[in-house]
């Protein structure tokens, strides 16, 4: 088999969650443009979705919401590839006094536990198969966590990462590969429009306010963000048989943010 066809993925059946829009997005068009079959789950299904009966409109963050994912994969046939975009953050700035249980819960849910349960009940199928992968989004700030708003959203990617290696390393022996990739900033439509909003509250040019959004990182080497496509080209390579020895690794995407040897 050649190189180029270890990369294809005809045949397999691809499960991608938050993949209504940004990055998600870009990783369920990639999986499908090298030959999946791609369901993507996301709380609402956005207007004119090309492919509605591919489409599972639920919130993985809930228990009702993970059951019924796993409820129409299972039905599907169950997944070969199973990719955790989902993920964000809605904790208000103040620092953690701030951050109340019910806070906490609802960063952990969306970032960590919904992972977890999708996991239980779609995993068992590849291990019974013999043969699988899953990938966790996890995030750079497991690793340089920003304080004032996003400590929950840290601290959960960095339960995701910890029960990423772990499972990795109960599932290899089973012939199901698991990794995390491991984003910094990137530009998708809502960074955008938060580009936008700062440019217009403070008098900036777009350059600008994007340039005192790479500041306040304590600067990205590259210079800018990762784009969308550029996450979905790393994440069609881990899910592919390129990646066939690699298990358990994390791999940062973030253009050199984190300061680390």
């Amino acid at each position: 088999m050649g190189n180029a066809d270890r990369g294809g993925l005809d045949g397999r059946r691809a499960l991608v969650t938050g993949g209504s829009k940004g990055s998600g997005r870009a990783v369920a068009e990639r999986l499908r443009e090298l030959g999946a079959d791609v369901y993507v789950t996301a709380r609402t299904m956005p207007d004119g979705y090309e492919l509605p009966d591919r489409f599972i409109a639920a919130d993985t963050s809930t228990v009702e919401g993970t059951a019924l994912v796993a409820s129409r994969i299972e039905e599907a046939g169950g997944v070969d590839i199973l990719v955790h975009v989902v993920g964000g953050s809605s904790t208000p700035p103040g620092g953690f006094a701030k951050i109340t249980d019910e806070q906490w819960m609802i960063e952990l849910n969306l970032n960590f536990l919904g992972a977890v349960r999708l996991d239980r009940a779609l995993v068992p199928s590849m291990v019974r198969a013999g043969h699988g992968v899953v990938l966790h989004f996890t995030s750079i700030q497991r690793q340089m966590p920003l304080h004032d708003s996003t400590l929950a959203y840290a601290s959960a990617k960095a339960a995701l990462r910890t029960y990423s290696k772990g499972l990795a390393n109960e599932l290899a022996p089973h012939g199901v590969r698991v990794n995390a990739m491991s984003p910094g900033g990137i530009e998708t439509e809502a960074y955008e429009r938060f580009v936008d909003r700062l440019a217009e509250g403070n008098g900036l040019s777009r350059a600008g306010a994007k340039e005192s959004i790479l500041e306040s990182l304590g600067g990205v080497p590259l210079g800018r963000f990762a784009r969308t496509e550029e996450i979905a080209d790393l994440a069609a390579f881990l899910v592919s048989d390129q990646a066939s020895a690699i298990v358990g690794a994390e791999y940062v995407i973030d253009g050199g943010t984190v300061p680390a040897i």
